[in-house]
């Protein structure tokens, strides 16, 4: 019998979701693409970007940061639809209960990160002088705290999700939910940190987008 994402049979894995249900998963499926496809042509169209020495978070820095700000909220709204879908097809197992919240809190995690941005530093937006913030401003520390938390939500919500799958024998989705909960929990490299950041990013939104769209499929 085959198993969905969310380690549940797909041939009866869940009461069929109303129609809102289906709109909110397709709404969490779309937020990493769209977050993904918006920091892209703006790496390789904004001037000074290197993705060597800047995060993708600094990308909301200067006159065109509205662009990546608005990236980042779409995304945690997107993270927030994705957490009313599972909370409204996910009602029964392990992780029913911690799965939407989890999920919920990196939604709610990337909006601030979006709305609170980093500090100009390393030369970009162009004219910042090169080398790092003489000191953080608070909504750099802001954001900073937002993301970490955002992304360690997420990890545990890879865990939860992990240990739900090999309960119930789905032994390819609870691998690929440890692998994802991994890489997101390693410590930060100094020396390739915005390149670690890029791909905790495309990590943390591959598993969203695959779970999302598991989950609308089989319900």
């Amino acid at each position: 019998m085959a198993t969905t994402a969310a380690g549940t049979p797909a041939t009866a894995a869940v009461p069929a979701p109303h129609r809102p249900a289906g709109r909110l998963l397709l709404a969490g499926a779309l937020a990493g693409p769209v977050f993904f496809a918006s920091a892209t042509v703006q790496m390789l169209t904004r001037e000074g970007f290197d993705i060597t020495r800047h995060p993708i978070s600094q990308l909301s820095t200067g006159d065109l940061g509205w662009i990546q700000i608005a990236a980042f909220v779409l995304a945690g709204l997107g993270g927030l639809a994705l957490a009313g879908g599972i909370r409204r097809t996910v009602t029964e197992g392990v992780g029913r209960r911690a799965l939407p919240v989890l999920v919920g809190i990196f939604g709610a995690g990337m909006i601030a990160a979006g709305v609170f941005t980093m500090d100009p530093e390393n030369g970009f937006p162009a004219g910042t002088p090169d080398g790092p913030a003489a000191r953080m401003s608070w909504h750099g520390i802001t954001h900073s705290a937002a993301a970490a938390v955002s992304f360690t939500a997420l990890a545990i919500a890879a865990v939860v999700l992990a240990v739900r799958c090999a309960r119930r024998r789905a032994v390819p989705v609870a691998v690929g939910s440890g692998a994802a909960a991994l890489v997101l929990l390693l410590p930060m490299s100094p020396e390739h940190m915005s390149i670690q950041i890029a791909l905790n990013g495309l990590v943390a939104f591959t598993w969203t987008t695959v779970l999302a769209l598991s989950l609308r499929r089989s319900a």
